[in-house]
């Protein structure tokens, strides 16, 4: 029997009834929860709080959410792969996939795009009262939206564009102060725009495109930054004084229409006369030279992003942030471009990724394809993109800033006086690195292959958990495929033998390079160095920890940095896990979740005795063929003897 108590505020509110004058007062709840095992049944005592209506568990989870979303799951009929961890026997909804919670475990995020759902909206999706952002587009969800929506006091986001939703637009919608973005383009919605909307005093964008809606459209929506009725039987188009689409968006609301079209026409004439000059005086320029510009754009001017839960810097607000992208603040650079630390005006530390190479196809590939994938996979353990920011010439990604930087900075580049990474963290690192690559490869709607795992794609934040940073290389598979042939992306060393060879990359591409991390972790050392070469020993990590793990050379494997201080035991785990997700042959190497299990303790000793039989005849088999070919010592030196082909 497991018997899970805490304490918690509101349990102490619980037990002092006599608080504050006409405070409310919270009333404990004993719960026995008896769960179904394979074996014996589990029993969980827990201690429950019920507070103005509401449910909580010790560390204040409202215990209704996690009912709520699994209603969701179920009416919105997700099949056996969809939402495979949204547990109801887990009360914590907090770590399920799509699922995003403040740091007081209330759910504020839920972002389901694409994933095919034909079933309905729950009204119990109302209960969630902290919920910022619901997004639900491309998928085809049938009947209406209920009007419990409209009890999502704390939403600022809510799109669900492009499904089969039927009906009327509640009314109740008008309640949700909050409300920034509402999006419901490419439904089958009837009947007239509520009247109700027009209370929404924070909305900037609407959009209502594609539907069966009639009637007129509440005059004060068309004052809103940006709008689009296309589609419908309203009172907009060209026979109407309003037109049904913004035409660009505007920072705030107009206080006049007509000074606004009389300023735009005069502002579109000076632009033409400005370009028209810039053109002449540029005619006559080499045509190598580009003078290099940027210029914000608006979001619409690029229709492939539409992610309202992002955040779109302007350029300007980037430049300023990075000191103009300044050397000094550069932290990295990757296949794609520099990483720049940042600060923004209220103060909290960015960084930013600016791609240099948009004017190639791959470069504005590469960004929407980040922009896509990072937006979706969402894990404590994988690097949460917050915004992005695109000009004529530029594309930008920013991310939270990771203030202990990367792996490899801990394990080779730190400074006097820094923090050496001790073994416990290190086997953190191990763990936190394998979870977030299982998630990419196994709980996405869509498996994500990283193509470039290693210790400087591994960032660490304020606690030293590991984040899987760096998409940048990442490819984007269907479900249903296991390899594409592709342009091999990835670091020497890390690479995978077949990767290498056939450009076919699969997610054991990914437990390969993990493999090569492990030894990173252990050793303190890169993947190639040539330094080895000195002592006549091999450049690549793995064959050089391969050879001193024969010798049973345990201690001339460990990183000297750790001091001797670190449990044998467990670095010769961690060494067996990495030389079994780094075997020749991707069919033999074990998937992420069995890494993960391993690493737990689960199946490495049976999986390791299998290994070593295999390796020990593949040895034999190797030394036999070398005696076999064996030209002496003299041929290495004689250009003929080894020239397999000359010229034709």
């Amino acid at each position: 029997m497991r018997v899970v108590f805490g304490v918690s505020q509101f349990l102490r509110l619980a037990l002092n009834p006599t608080g504050a004058a006409g405070a409310p007062v919270a009333k404990p709840i004993f719960v026995v929860l008896v769960m179904g095992g394979i074996s014996l049944p589990r029993i969980c005592v827990c201690v429950c709080v019920r507070f103005q209506g509401r449910v909580y568990g010790l560390q204040g989870i409202n215990m209704f959410s996690g009912d709520a979303l699994y209603d969701m799951k179920m009416r919105l009929n997700a099949t056996g792969n969809q939402l495979s961890d949204w547990n109801r026997d887990q009360v914590n909804p907090c770590t399920w996939n799509s699922v995003i919670c403040d740091s007081n475990s209330n759910v504020i995020q839920v972002t389901l795009s694409s994933m095919g759902f034909n079933g309905v909206l729950s009204p119990r999706i109302g209960e969630l009262r902290y919920l910022n952002v619901l997004s639900l587009p491309g998928n085809k969800i049938t009947g209406g939206i209920p009007e419990q929506f409209g009890d999502l006091s704390s939403l600022t986001n809510l799109d669900l564009e492009n499904n089969h939703l039927s009906g009327e637009i509640p009314a109740s919608l008008g309640k949700l102060s909050k409300l920034q973005i509402l999006i419901l383009s490419q439904n089958n919605l009837t009947g007239n725009i509520p009247p109700s909307l027009t209370n929404l005093g924070a909305l900037n964008d609407i959009r209502l495109a594609f539907n069966h809606l009639s009637g007129e459209i509440p005059g004060e929506l068309f004052q809103v930054a940006r709008y689009n009725f296309t589609g419908n039987n309203l009172n907009c188009d060209i026979n109407y004084q309003h037109t049904c689409a913004s035409i660009m968006p505007v920072q705030g609301k107009s206080q006049n229409s007509k000074v606004g079209i009389v300023l735009g026409i005069v502002g579109a004439v000076i632009l033409l006369l400005v370009m028209g000059v810039i053109f002449f005086l540029c005619k006559g320029q080499r045509k190598g030279y580009q003078q290099e510009e940027f210029v914000d754009v608006a979001g619409e001017d690029d229709r492939r992003i539409a992610f309202g839960q992002l955040k779109r810097f302007a350029y300007r607000e980037l430049q300023i942030a990075t000191d103009g992208f300044s050397e000094k603040n550069v932290l990295g650079q990757g296949g794609f471009g520099k990483v720049y630390k940042g600060v923004l005006p209220d103060s909290s530390k960015i960084a930013v990724k600016r791609l240099t190479d948009y004017e190639s196809p791959g470069g504005e590939a590469a960004f929407l394809r980040e922009v896509e994938m990072i937006s979706v996979a969402v894990h404590k353990n994988l690097l949460r993109l917050i915004g992005f920011c695109t000009t004529p010439t530029e594309r930008l990604l920013v991310y939270p800033f990771m203030q202990n930087l990367s792996v490899a900075y801990r394990l080779r580049e730190f400074k006097t006086g820094e923090a050496v990474l001790n073994w416990p963290t290190r086997k953190r690192v191990a763990l936190g690195t394998a979870r977030g690559l299982e998630y990419l490869h196994e709980h996405c709607s869509h498996k994500i292959i990283h193509r470039d795992v290693k210790a400087a794609n591994i960032l660490l934040d304020e606690d030293f958990e590991a984040v899987v940073g760096d998409f940048g290389l990442a490819k984007l598979v269907d479900v249903r495929k296991t390899s594409v042939t592709t342009q091999v992306r990835g670091t020497m060393g890390h690479i995978a033998p077949e990767y290498l060879s056939t450009g076919k990359s699969s997610e054991r591409t990914d437990v390969f390079g993990y493999g090569i991390m492990l030894l990173e972790l252990v050793t303190g050392q890169r993947a190639i160095d040539f330094s080895r070469l000195e002592e006549e020993d091999d450049v690549l990590l793995l064959d050089h920890v391969k050879k001193l793990q024969r010798e049973k050379r345990l201690s001339d494997i460990v990183d000297r940095n750790l001091n001797n201080e670190y449990d044998g035991h467990e670095v010769e785990m961690m060494i067996q896990v990495a030389l079994l997700c780094t075997q020749a042959s991707p069919e033999d190497r074990p998937t992420m979740s069995e890494v993960v299990r391993m690493l737990e303790g689960e199946g490495l000793a049976e999986r390791w005795e299998e290994w070593q039989q295999v390796e020990v005849t593949r040895r034999q088999e190797y030394e036999r063929m070398q005696r076999r070919f064996d030209w002496g010592e003299d041929s290495l030196y004689n250009q003929d003897a080894i020239e397999l082909s000359g010229g034709r």
